[in-house]
């Protein structure tokens, strides 16, 4: 399939809505680029947008509104009608969309894994008493706090450039990142590790790109119809069904990540844990790949009948 459906008009014009970040900026130039190449005779442009969880760096995103903050305002644009699409990384992207909006395009995955990376020491493993290492994410961090009780877990925000600078200067041991964006902005020298899925399950979502349009577009579902990758849609659906009955946010150190495993079948994990790594819930379940999200609600529905419940309403109060 290499053009628009013939029930809808290939537009003149496309307009991404997008974070400036240098990796949103790439996220959706790929996008961009791809489309261009499908409809040589669209015009696809790129609206550049500062998001309110870009201006806000100095508090952890769990207590500011969790990754919300990163589609809000391109929402805006898509309702504004300002652009068409918006671009993200899915694990920005919450669990339930605001009405009138709809996910029209889950793109083929990145690597999904969490990335050390560190300029002296070699893996995690190697890391000394008391070593600082730094990420943004509850999930990472319990699971680190789990794995490696000796060491020093400290929050890290900003861009990755920014989280590379403060590694360079000295503030972390090592820090962990999602392999997917380092891979991505070219910087995959950067990486020392790929850390095991077994070792830290990825977000929900992590690796993947999501394409939001307004719910009343049905031609530009048809429109991204190519861009679609079926065993991406189908593990990312599963992950977020989880996700979504476990109300996940940020605040909320929760992992989940599903692996089609051939035979039609799809593996699905998923872990509940306190932040500091002391409680540790997992599920492990194998379904069809058919009905994805069926599989994400069973893994929920197990980490809920283990205790999940606990500790969501403990963080959530």
């Amino acid at each position: 399939m290499n053009q628009a459906s013939p029930a809808h008009h290939t537009p003149t014009k496309l307009v991404i809505a997008s974070r400036e970040s240098a990796l949103a900026m790439w996220q959706a130039e790929h996008i961009r680029d791809r489309l261009r190449a499908l409809y040589p005779q669209t015009e696809v442009s790129i609206l550049g947008m500062t998001t309110q969880g870009d201006q806000i760096l100095d508090v952890t995103l769990s207590k500011i509104g969790g990754k919300g903050l990163f589609v809000k305002e391109l929402e805006t644009a898509l309702a504004e009608g300002r652009a068409d699409i918006a671009v993200h990384s899915l694990k920005d992207v919450p669990m339930y969309l605001p009405e009138g909006f709809t996910l029209a395009c889950i793109c083929e995955r990145e690597d999904p894994c969490d990335a050390f990376v560190s300029n002296n020491y070699a893996d995690l493993a190697a890391l000394p008493a008391g070593a600082i290492v730094g990420t943004s994410s509850l999930r990472r961090e319990s699971q680190l706090r789990a794995r490696f009780p000796h060491l020093e877990v400290k929050p890290l925000r900003g861009n990755v450039q920014t989280r590379l600078r403060k590694l360079d200067e000295g503030q972390y041991a090592a820090i962990i990142l999602a392999a997917s964006g380092l891979k991505r902005l070219g910087l995959g020298a950067r990486i020392r590790n790929i850390i095991s899925s077994d070792d830290s399950l990825p977000a929900v979502g992590q690796g993947a790109l999501g394409i939001e349009c307004r719910a009343d577009r049905a031609d530009l579902v048809d429109l991204l119809a190519p861009l679609y990758h079926s065993d991406s849609a189908t593990c990312v659906l599963a992950e977020r069904a989880m996700s979504r009955a476990l109300q996940g946010s940020c605040q909320v150190p929760l992992g989940g990540f599903a692996e089609i495993m051939g035979d039609g079948k799809l593996r699905m994990r998923g872990f509940v844990a306190t932040p500091d790594g002391s409680r540790m819930l997992r599920s492990e379940q194998t379904g069809s790949i058919d009905d994805p999200e069926a599989l994400g609600a069973a893994v929920a529905q197990e980490l809920l009948a283990q205790g999940a419940g606990e500790i969501l309403a403990a963080l959530n109060d």
